[in-house]
């Protein structure tokens, strides 16, 4: 009766096929769907040096700097996701979380987390790196909005944390596409 029962299980969860001898529900076992593209294959990373000749009148590193290097990043992630040169559609709120200070190692981190029709959503996540502690301190996350002449394929996240990413995506360009 168990193995009946663990059959009808795997079958419902549409696992591997009726004789699934599978115990645990994983997010490993998704298939690509066609016209489709991982998350975790939608990154781009970047590291930049902070000079002092990107200072501000604090003595830390301009905000419009930080602005600059992380759109020319999710610009290049969209132009590289889409295959052509993408629009700007929207920048969401940008909120300057924690100063970046000069001489720091700023590690700028895009990916695609949402896709429909020709847009692209991206998010740019900006991190301080301190070698002496090798701590990471988030800085901003940037959300920027893209449109590209042509369909671009649909984003799939395949872990836990890259469905919270795609939520967030399709919320913050559900917010841009409604005004």
């Amino acid at each position: 009766m168990l193995y009946l029962l663990h059959i009808l299980r795997c079958t419902l969860l549409n696992l591997c096929g009726c004789f699934c001898f599978c115990s645990t529900v994983s997010f490993r076992s998704r298939i690509l769907p066609p016209n489709s593209v991982w998350m975790e294959d939608a990154k781009l990373k970047g590291l930049e040096i902070c000079h002092p000749q990107e200072r501000n009148i604090f003595n830390r590193i301009f905000g419009g700097f930080l602005m600059r290097k992380a759109y020319e990043l999710g610009w290049a992630n969209a132009c590289s996701y889409g295959g052509c040169r993408p629009s700007l559609v929207a920048v969401d709120d940008i909120l300057f979380q924690k100063p970046v200070e000069i001489g720091s190692l700023l590690m700028l981190s895009s990916q695609v987390c949402y896709t429909q029709g020709t847009y692209i959503q991206v998010r740019v996540h900006s991190e301080v790196f301190d070698p002496l502690t090798r701590q990471h301190n988030t800085t901003n996350i940037f959300h920027f909005t893209f449109t590209s002449d042509r369909d671009v394929p649909n984003i799939m996240p395949k872990t836990y944390g890259e469905s919270m990413l795609y939520l967030d995506g399709k919320r913050h360009f559900d917010q841009t596409v409604a005004c």
